[in-house]
């Protein structure tokens, strides 16, 4: 990366309006996106009621996106090489189109789940472009302050989907969030037509089906095996069958993507220590961020008593704050490189999480909304930053192939983290139960809270060994 390091940052090169409206144009359809991760979760008590159908079956309208987004991740570095950015943005969009509108018109339980299935589909190619196409439009000098941008819209999408869908679902019932969804991918698909022009160079890899097939396999197997653990127990056949046959899969993919010529997914992007580092950084502090959106909700309602509006508010100030620390990060990310932000975020992150992991049934809610944005701005210090400097250490042609290994690192350590904080919390709670409902699952909340203060450790500790800035290194 010599050819860089005779570029002074005064004379970094300037942004172009094509530039930003590309970008704007892909981080509008990601964020739709990831909003519907989360929008539904507020509607499952309605849909339960609504199809008859008990906890366990309804989960799955969860827990179906982050499974199929996972199976999808791995196919898209061939997809970006394969085609042009139009081509292949038009068509998620159209296939989140069609599953939003299938959820939304769905006559039984089946029929959701299926929408829901087309729902991740989309979405397992439009997270992806939004990772890889602003690395690829803006200069490296910018692609702090482009991944800060939109990092904004990607921690809005989560954060405001329960606040959003709550609202909706209270006054006009739960199909009436995805009828509002579908004419916004409408808008989005007419910008696209109209603003989005093809970036990055094309190749013609072959797609190898064998390596579909087990990356299928090895990841799906992993998540739904995960997924099952809260449900059925971590010794369960339900548990123990797809994970061994993930853990196969993927030993035999790993193995076949180092022989092939034109890999599926191009393994050695891990051998670059800056991006390696970088992607285990980034995969702890997603896993450990997860136990707000998994278990908040229940100590908020079951513990402290509050209502699904009251949840929502509190967890707004950590929404905003994600969307005013992102895109700082990202100019700061650019002046000064990633070591002094990704240790003060991780720092944040484990001191909040080691409060929350204390609350009580005292606990006033304004202190836990006020736990939780300190969270969230730790998050936001350190995820993008740490992010971006490791993509940087990557050749542009094994940018999309080294964001697929990424994420699909993301799903599956997202997969078990969240099995695991469920486990532990129904666990705890169980155990304490002669405490009384509210004191045990503010403890079983605390549990979970206090195991992925533990991961978000690890990632402090590995910040502080390891992440560098560039600038430095170079001198």
């Amino acid at each position: 990366m010599s050819h860089s390091s005779n570029q002074s940052p005064a004379a970094a090169p300037s942004v172009t309006k094509e530039q930003i409206v590309i970008v704007g144009v892909v981080v509008f359809g990601a964020f739709l996106a990831l909003l519907n991760q989360t929008v539904m979760s507020p509607a499952l008590p309605i849909i339960m009621a609504d199809f008859g159908i008990d906890a366990t079956t309804a989960q799955w309208v969860m827990s179906v996106y982050p499974l199929v987004s996972g199976i999808m991740v791995p196919v898209s570095g061939f997809l970006i090489d394969r085609f042009p950015t139009r081509s292949l943005f038009f068509a998620s969009i159209i296939v989140f189109m069609g599953g939003t509108l299938a959820c939304a018109l769905a006559p039984g339980f089946e029929v959701l789940l299926l929408g829901r299935v087309l729902q991740a589909a989309g979405s397992g190619v439009l997270l992806p472009l939004v990772a890889v196409v602003p690395m690829i439009v803006f200069p490296k000098e910018r692609r702090g302050t482009a991944m800060g941008l939109a990092g904004i819209v990607m921690a809005a999408g989560p954060a405001v989907g329960p606040v959003v869908g709550g609202a909706i679902i209270d006054s006009f019932g739960w199909r009436a969030v995805l009828g509002c969804i579908v004419p916004l991918a409408a808008i989005v698909l007419v910008c696209g037509i109209v603003m989005l022009k093809n970036v990055g160079e094309l190749k013609h890899p072959r797609l190898d089906i064998v390596s579909v097939v087990l990356s299928t396999v090895a990841f799906g197997g992993l998540l739904y095996g995960f997924s099952n653990a809260s449900s059925f127990g971590w010794v369960s056949v339900a548990v123990l069958a797809p994970v061994a046959a993930g853990v196969l899969a993927l030993v035999a993919f790993v193995r076949r993507q180092n022989r092939l010529e034109e890999p599926l997914l191009r393994i050695q992007t891990l051998k670059t220590p800056d991006f390696r580092i970088a992607a285990i950084v980034v995969t702890l502090i997603n896993a450990s961020a997860l136990v707000t959106n998994t278990t908040l909700p229940i100590l908020l309602q079951t513990a402290l008593g509050a209502s699904a509006m009251d949840t929502g508010l509190v967890m707004l100030p950590a929404a905003l704050a994600g969307l005013v620390v992102s895109p700082l990060s990202g100019i700061a990310f650019d002046r000064f490189g990633p070591r002094a932000m990704s240790i003060a975020g991780m720092a944040m992150m484990v001191g909040s999480m080691l409060a929350l992991s204390q609350v009580g049934t005292g606990a006033s809610l304004a202190v836990v909304a006020a736990l939780c944005a300190v969270q969230a701005c730790g998050q936001g210090l350190a995820n993008m930053p740490v992010n971006t400097w490791g993509v940087n250490a990557l050749q542009n042609d094994l940018i999309a192939h080294g964001n697929a290994i990424a994420n699909t690192g993301r799903q599956v350590a997202g997969g078990l983290a969240t099995a695991l904080i469920v486990t532990l919390m129904t666990s705890v709670t169980a155990s304490n139960a002669a405490n009384g409902l509210q004191v045990s699952t503010a403890q079983g909340v605390g549990a979970a809270y206090l195991a992925c203060a533990s991961i978000a450790a690890v990632a402090l500790v590995l910040c502080i060994a390891k992440v560098r800035s560039p600038k430095k290194k170079q001198a």
